[in-house]
């Protein structure tokens, strides 16, 4: 039986790699924003059920177009996720698995010649822009935004990325200096609306991977005013992390979260404006799970929702993901969808809506058929997840079943803990004593669904 499922396995990987030709013709697809929340929760909109404060322009994403309950991440935390966005990969087979540091500021580079979204879209004439947090190779490297992108504005490092009042940003190549107290989501969202009304006659597509409401909790003083007179109850707490301290970050954590939403009406209202609405695709996700960085309680907001675990955690509260899609026309207002995907089926997505085709070897699959509902959606065979800090875990998605691996640095044969998502969300019943044959399965998958890497070692094998 064994040996059957690893051939079954070999078969799918085998079918995963296959290039897949796109379905419109090049230079018929949409325009295309990618909004990308960093460390917002599943539980932290209220489309997905947040109590304690309101989003209301991203929840008409929600209701003017389709809603998915079974998204992932590419990982746990920033940069790998980000990586596995850009190259259709999953963290078994992509270059950046963890956050790796580089002086004095970025973070490790992706190989010369890696292929990404913005490169790929450069074939169907789509112009590119990145706003926000880059954190996928230090300014001048192998992998610096302006390598893929026509335009970027924001943070290179991810590091400089956790002071909302920073010295500098970056314009393209050049370092444009700040005064240190100026709020850079504000900068950065208008350099991203600016993009789009430059692009409006062409198709472009705009990646804004903004920085709310990651760590340090800075928020515009008027909102955070009105979040301070609504939770008092924390009022003596101090938040420390990155620039500035901050009286009440749980106030603040509320009021970055409002200040995001009106920056996402402003988009949405910019694209009417523009008479572009109905000729654009808007996407909104989180990069991860929710923190308790800097002073943030994502227990007192419930920023999980009713998922276990946070970010830096392969449960499902770390690596679920609440995702968007609005596109007037096309994309069924007021959908919802469990169909599973991860963040390495957007690139093939965005390569079937641009009329180019996905380069062999990807792992993700085009989500076309369900955005569009034309029916003939593929589904993974499994979903995979390696995070190399804590010691080193895995984690496998097979159906209802989840199969989560700790410690396995030391000893990649830790036992597998097995959850029935059907009937435990929250992964609070291991079950698998009961279901040996299936903890079977996933060690079969935590072994060939991954490669080796030589800068993130994993298993004591792979010698540093």
């Amino acid at each position: 039986m064994l040996e059957a499922f690893r051939a079954f396995m070999f078969a799918c990987m085998v079918a995963g790699f296959t290039a897949v030709s796109g379905k419109a013709e090049a230079g018929s697809g949409p325009n295309i924003i990618y909004i990308l929340a960093d460390d917002l929760g599943y539980g932290d909109l209220s489309c997905y059920g947040q109590k304690k404060f309101q989003t209301p322009h991203i929840d008409s994403l929600a209701s003017e177009g389709m809603k998915f309950t079974q998204h992932y991440s590419g990982s746990t935390v920033c940069a790998p996720s980000r990586c596995s966005l850009m190259t259709g990969l999953h963290t078994g087979h992509c270059q950046v698995r963890g956050n790796r540091e580089v002086k004095p500021e970025g973070q490790a580079p992706m190989a010369a010649g890696t292929v990404t979204i913005p490169t790929l879209l450069k074939k169907a004439g789509y112009t590119s822009g990145m706003f926000g947090k880059w954190g996928l190779g230090a300014p001048g490297s192998a992998s610096d935004p302006m390598v893929f992108f026509d335009e970027f504005y924001g943070y290179n490092c991810q590091r400089e990325a956790h002071n909302f009042y920073p010295g500098h940003l970056w314009h393209g190549r050049e370092r444009v200096e700040l005064d240190g107290k100026t709020y850079s989501h504000d900068l950065i969202m208008g350099a991203a609306k600016k993009f789009i009304s430059d692009n409006k006659d062409k198709p472009f597509f705009c990646y804004m991977s903004i920085t709310i409401p990651h760590a340090a909790m800075h928020a515009p003083k008027a909102l955070h005013d009105k979040y301070r007179k609504k939770f008092p109850q924390f009022e003596d707490k101090i938040g420390r992390y990155s620039g500035p301290k901050v009286q009440n970050p749980v106030a603040a954590f509320a009021a970055m979260v409002e200040h995001m939403d009106h920056g996402v009406g402003e988009v949405l209202g910019l694209l009417k404006e523009l008479g572009i609405d109905d000729k654009t695709m808007v996407i909104f996700t989180s990069d991860n799970g929710p923190h308790r960085e800097g002073g943030h309680d994502p227990a007192f907001f419930d920023s999980n929702g009713p998922l276990k675990g946070i970010k830096r955690d392969l449960y499902e509260g770390g690596i679920r993901a609440p995702m968007l899609v609005r596109w007037p026309g096309k994309v069924k207002a007021g959908a919802v969808t469990d169909h599973i995907s991860g963040f390495w089926d957007v690139l093939p997505t965005f390569m079937d809506l641009a009329g180019v085709g996905t380069p062999a070897g990807t792992d993700g699959i085009s989500m076309v058929p369900t955005l569009l509902g034309t029916g003939g959606q593929r589904e993974h065979p499994y979903m995979y997840w390696e995070f190399h800090e804590g010691g080193g875990k895995q984690a496998v998605r097979v159906g209802q079943w989840k199969g989560v691996r700790l410690k396995v640095k030391k000893n990649p044969d830790n036992p597998i803990e097995l959850y029935d998502l059907s009937n435990d969300l929250g992964e609070t019943n291991n079950i698998a004593d009961q279901h040996p044959e299936i903890v079977e399965k996933m060690k079969v998958i935590m072994t060939q669904a991954r490669t080796p890497n030589e800068v993130f070692k994993f298993f004591a094998s792979e010698k540093e």
